[in-house]
C-alpha cells in the first residue's frame, strides 16, 4: 500500500519550517500584503527508517508538497562523509526541479562523520563488499517507493566521489534504474559491466589526481566492451570534490587535494539535468 502525501502533512512541516519569508508592502495607503515565499518553503522533508540485518538505518526524504501527482524518484548516493547537510542541499535542489529526491543512508542511524580515517573506516567494509551494497541500497528503495507520489518505473541514482562509485556499480549490475549519474566517482571498483547495464554520465575533474588516465581508458574500454550506453565528460582544471562548496576548506585542513570549482559544478548539474529530462521521457 503506497503512502498518501496529504497538503495537510505539507502545512504543517510548513508551519513549523524555519525557511525565510519575504514581504512586500504595495502601497502605503494599502492593508494588503503579498507573501513572497522561497523555493525552499515548498519542499517538505521527512527521515525514512528502517533496518538491514538488525542495523537501523535513516535515509533523508525531500520533495515538492505543492506538486500533485506521480513524479520519478533521484537516489543520491552521498559522499563517504555520509548525510552532511550538502548531501541534504543536492536533494532540496532535485525537489525544486520537481522530482523525489532520496539521500541513502549506507552507514546507519542516518549520520555521517567528519575526518577521513572515519571516512575510510565506514567506507572500506561496503567496497569490499559489493552484494552488501547493493542490499542497502535495494532496501532503500523499498521504502521509498511506496509513496503515492513516487512513480516506481522511474528511478534513477546519482552519486558524489563514494557514492558515484555506487551507482556506477548499480548500473554495471542492472539494478531497474532508467541511467546513474556519477559525478567525481572512483571509476575502477572490481565490479564489471553486464550485458544489462544502465545508461551512465560520468562527470569528472580532469585534473582529479584520484582518478588515473589508466583508470580512464580501462573504464571506457569496459564500457565498450560491454556495449553500454555512456557519457564521459573531463573538466579541466576541477579536481576531487569539484561540486562541493567546501571542499577548498576540507582540503586545507587535512591535506587532500580536493577543491571546488564553480565553473565546473555549475556545468556538471546542468549535464545532470539534460541527462535526467532525457531518460525519464
Amino acid at each position: 500500500m503506497k503512502i498518501r502525501i496529504t497538503v495537510f502533512a505539507f502545512a504543517f512541516c510548513f508551519l513549523i519550517s524555519c525557511g525565510k519569508q519575504e514581504k512586500v508592502q504595495i502601497a502605503e495607503n494599502q492593508q494588503q500584503e503579498i507573501t513572497e515565499n522561497t523555493n525552499q518553503d515548498r519542499v517538505v522533508t521527512k527521515d525514512i527508517e528502517y533496518t538491514v540485518d538488525g542495523k537501523n538505518y535513516k535515509s533523508f526524504l525531500a520533495y515538492d508538497g505543492m506538486i500533485s501527482g506521480e513524479r520519478p524518484v533521484v537516489y543520491i548516493l552521498p559522499e563517504w562523509w555520509g548525510i552532511t547537510d550538502y548531501a541534504k542541499s543536492r536533494a532540496h535542489q532535485l525537489a525544486e526541479l520537481g522530482y523525489i529526491a532520496v539521500v541513502v543512508d549506507m552507514f546507519g542511524d542516518g549520520g555521517f562523520v567528519d575526518t577521513p580515517e572515519k571516512a575510510q573506516q565506514q567506507t572500506k567494509p561496503i567496497y569490499e563488499n559489493p552484494d552488501f551494497a547493493k542490499k542497502l541500497f535495494e532496501a532503500a528503495i523499498d521504502h521509498s517507493k511506496t509513496l503515492e507520489e513516487a512513480d516506481d518505473s522511474k528511478l534513477t541514482a546519482i552519486g558524489y566521489c563514494f557514492g558515484g562509485a555506487m551507482v556506477l556499480n548499480f548500473a554495471r549490475e542492472g539494478e531497474p534504474l532508467k541511467g546513474v549519474v556519477s559525478f567525481h566517482g572512483t571509476l575502477s571498483t572490481g565490479v564489471n559491466a553486464t550485458s544489462n547495464a544502465v545508461p551512465m554520465l560520468v562527470l569528472n575533474g580532469e585534473a582529479d589526481s584520484f582518478i588515473s588516465a589508466e583508470d580512464i581508458q580501462s573504464f571506457k574500454d569496459e564500457m565498450n566492451n560491454a556495449g553500454v550506453d555512456f557519457k564521459f565528460i573531463n573538466y579541466p582544471d576541477a579536481v576531487h570534490s569539484f561540486t562541493n562548496p567546501e571542499a577548498t576548506e576540507v582540503g586545507k585542513k587535512f591535506g587532500m587535494n580536493v577543491a571546488y570549482n564553480k565553473e565546473a559544478d555549475e556545468a556538471s548539474w546542468n549535464e545532470m539535468k539534460s541527462f535526467l529530462e532525457e531518460i525519464f521521457k
